[in-house]
């Protein structure tokens, strides 16, 4: 039961919502096609094992490696609470 001027199934709803987000951040992070033959960042060749295993590769592993390191995730501030607020 929600009290105050949520909805009942609001936290469950601010979970679903997170996961869904979650969800097509990844699917944004996959491509298709054809595999590009050589890294677009190192210009090393991209191996036929790696081009075959995922379609679409246009890096490197260790140029691949390098970008999901760096990878940022948004922060979506779903909880109501006023110590969220001050983060």
């Amino acid at each position: 039961m929600a009290g105050g001027w949520a909805p009942d199934g609001a936290v469950q709803d601010q979970i679903d919502d997170t996961i869904k987000d979650a969800v097509e951040a990844a699917r944004l992070g996959l491509r298709g096609g054809e595999a590009a033959t050589h890294c677009e960042e190192c210009g090393e060749p991209i191996p036929e094992k790696r081009r075959q295993a995922l379609p679409g590769a246009r890096t490197c592993v260790g140029c691949q490696s390098a970008r999901d390191q760096t990878r940022h995730f948004s922060v979506i501030n779903r909880r109501g609470s006023k110590d969220s607020q001050l983060r």
